[in-house]
């Protein structure tokens, strides 16, 4: 039996979210010095060591000015769980207040905003065996029929996936499996938030054109300061990347240059303009999750604003808000 949590001890603590290249560590930094408050990773890529300039990590002077956590946890060949990472941010929480100061999650993985806000009902552990026989029969039949073999079993689960959403869908059969209840009547949490003026969560929004040409600039800046030799070290060190850490944006693209027998010099600027679509649509699905919860206030941005001008419309913001 799998019972709903309360809300986690983390729903109170302050969050600094928004889509990719919306200047979240800078704002951040300005933030935590106003706050005396140490900054806690809300990215699913951080954790991993060794990938630094893909993930944007804060750099050393970043974690020279104000404590960190949360990063380079484990190795990329490792996987690293949703469960996982609130049961570490929830000890590092912990630890930071009994300091006396205040826990500024800063980060853009939409999930883990999700799970700090409402908690998450862990379920049972993976199968990878099912998992890989699932696949199997995704790659025999196609991903609408294995969609429609969960609308069978759970119809309202099937009903918020998209048939195209392979690993969400092959969880939901797998809960259903393990547990013979649906997953949906153990997520009914998931859809309760509350009123964003309960709540410190804050997220950085731009006009679009705006922020895609900051991710272009970033991706620019990312090959500039040695994203492929990093990958290139990683590999040779490691071999190949876990499932997971192999599906970030911008790593995924660069292993598969590095991997292809196409010529090097035709297959770069492909490369890299893929990773600017990828990270566009990327920013789009963050911002639609950031949309969907209750719990976020939005900080209107422009190139005009400086890191202490945000970190001081947010503490505006949050003082009105107070009774």
């Amino acid at each position: 039996m799998f019972n709903l949590p309360e809300r986690p001890a983390t729903a109170d603590c302050w969050f600094l979210t928004g889509p990719t290249a919306s200047g979240k560590t800078k704002a951040g930094l300005a933030l935590a010095e106003r706050l005396d408050a140490e900054i806690i990773s809300l990215d699913s890529m951080t954790v991993y060591r060794g990938m630094d300039i893909g993930a944007a990590k804060p750099t050393a002077a970043d974690r020279g000015a104000v404590a960190h956590h949360m990063l380079d946890i484990v190795e990329p060949t490792e996987e690293f769980s949703v469960s996982q990472f609130l049961e570490q941010a929830s000890s590092v929480v912990a630890q930071i207040r009994q300091r006396g100061r205040e826990p500024l999650f800063v980060g853009g993985t939409p999930l883990y905003l999700k799970t700090l806000l409402r908690g998450i009902d862990t379920g049972p552990p993976a199968d990878w065996e099912f998992r890989r026989q699932v696949e199997q029969e995704a790659d025999a039949v196609g991903l609408e029929a294995l969609h429609q073999r969960l609308a069978q079993v759970d119809p309202l689960a099937a009903a918020k996936l998209h048939p195209h959403d392979k690993r969400r869908v092959i969880r939901a059969l797998e809960v259903h499996r393990a547990t013979g209840r649906p997953i949906s009547h153990t997520q009914v949490h998931f859809d309760e938030g509350r009123p964003a003026e309960q709540c410190r969560v804050f997220a950085l929004h731009w006009p679009r054109f705006e922020l895609h040409r900051r991710i272009e600039m970033r991706v620019d800046q990312m090959f500039d300061t040695g994203l492929l030799e990093e990958v290139e070290q990683l590999l040779q060190k490691h071999g190949a990347f876990g499932r997971t850490a192999a599906q970030a944006v911008g790593y995924r693209e660069v292993i598969q240059y590095l991997q292809s027998d196409a010529s090097p010099a035709a297959g770069f600027d492909a490369m890299r303009e893929k990773i600017k679509a990828r990270t566009r649509q990327f920013a789009r699905r963050q911002e639609t999750w950031f949309r969907r919860l209750s719990e976020c206030r939005f900080v209107e941005m422009d190139e005009t604003l400086t890191p202490d001008d945000v970190a001081r419309t947010i503490l505006d913001l949050q003082q009105s808000a107070t009774p």
